[in-house]
């Protein structure tokens, strides 16, 4: 298929000026043909506004809206004014020339920062790619939307806005010894002597989110239904709408790997729907653990790549299992959940490579097992 080639080219022409970066750039690839919203969380100065623009850049008619958010952002500086023509001869029609409703890809960083005047706007746009104000109403050509902050929402009305984005990836620092490369390829970005440019139209786009709805499910529908109770059954939240658009995810891994029926391994997208950086950790040993012995070579480069565990993450974790379990007082359901929790934990500790780490979590895990099992 040619627009999926090209896809593939434009991808890789990204990932070839942001070195380390080939997570994000692919979660961004499935964003883009599942038609779903990307969140990335990170510090400044990890390229995530770069990354975007870059993408922006690649598609051939496409138009870019970045906007950096602020408690004092109005509605007119992404949206656009009113017309003041039109104003005059008293209808209010918004002048959206340049603005978030004529764009195809739209990066809104500090999206957090979004305050009442502009939030329920935001919502419906990220929703439904609709912009509605007064009687005007207006689809959207956005393809996808890319969301970014310094830290996670703690109001809890900012909680849904963080729920529009179906994909959450952390987008950190380079590691140290990728340094040499990353200056380079920085280098060449800013003296625009990398590789030719690579390019795709937003109708090629179009086409490949239309194809991505024909992938037969069928053959991973029962593993997904199981991946769902067991994630709900480990606290983390999966709503049936979040469950039926996540298979959008799924679909769009078999589209880019060339496949027409989705395989395990495409599930490798389910590790990035946290709610909140403690679950990164649980959600990547729950998924690795399930589509590891699957891997095969139609798999998605992604699914390939199984993260060695943070061990101090593991051992907080732990900790925190502990704790909670001493304090007693738990419901029937809340001890299930932290027996779970900590099965899940233990899976992770088997693939730390230090072994010193390793015997320590273990023992303190062992350890919590055997004052689980003399209060039962």
């Amino acid at each position: 298929m040619d627009q999926l080639n090209k896809l593939n080219a434009v991808l890789n022409y990204v990932k070839h000026a942001f070195i380390g970066k080939d997570e994000i750039i692919d979660l961004l690839g499935i964003s883009l043909i599942a038609r779903e919203n990307a969140f990335l969380l990170g510090p400044p100065g990890t390229a995530k506004s770069a990354i975007v623009r870059m993408l922006s850049q690649c598609i051939e008619d496409g138009k870019n809206f970045e906007y950096l958010l602020t408690r004092f952002t109005e509605p007119n500086e992404i949206f656009g004014p009113f017309d003041i023509r039109k104003l005059k001869e008293g209808e209010l029609i918004t002048n959206t020339e340049g603005m978030l409703p004529e764009a195809s890809m739209v990066f809104l960083d500090e999206i957090f920062n979004a305050n009442s005047a502009i939030l329920n706007s935001l919502l419906m746009a990220l929703n439904e790619k609709v912009f509605r104000r007064g009687k005007e109403t207006k689809k959207l050509p956005a393809l996808m939307f890319v969301g970014a902050s310094n830290v996670l929402p703690e109001e809890e009305s900012l909680n849904a806005l963080l729920d529009r984005f179906l994909i959450r990836a952390k987008c950190d620092y380079v590691d140290p010894d990728k340094l040499q490369d990353v200056l380079l390829a920085g280098w060449n970005f800013e003296n625009n002597t990398q590789s030719e440019k690579q390019s795709i139209s937003s109708e090629e786009i179009r086409n490949l989110q239309l194809e991505a709805r024909k992938i037969d499910l069928s053959p991973i529908r029962k593993d997904y239904i199981d991946i769902v109770h067991s994630l709900r059954n480990t606290g983390i939240k999966v709503s049936d709408r979040r469950a039926v658009k996540l298979q959008n995810l799924i679909a769009a891994s078999a589209l880019i790997c060339g496949r027409t029926e989705a395989i395990k391994t495409d599930m490798w997208v389910l590790k990035y729907i946290w709610d909140t950086e403690e679950q990164i950790e649980i959600l990547e040993g729950i998924i690795n653990n399930i589509i590891d012995k699957e891997v095969e070579e139609k798999s998605h480069p992604q699914a390939l790549l199984n993260k060695a565990p943070n061990a101090e993450e593991l051992m907080k974790e732990v900790i925190y299992l502990k704790d909670k379990w001493q304090n007693g007082n738990l419901t029937f359901e809340e001890q299930n959940l932290i027996k779970d929790k900590l099965r899940y934990v233990q899976n992770r500790c088997a693939w730390i490579k230090n072994v010193e780490q390793k015997q320590y979590i273990q023992t303190a895990i062992e350890d919590l097992w055997q004052r689980i099992l003399k209060t039962i």
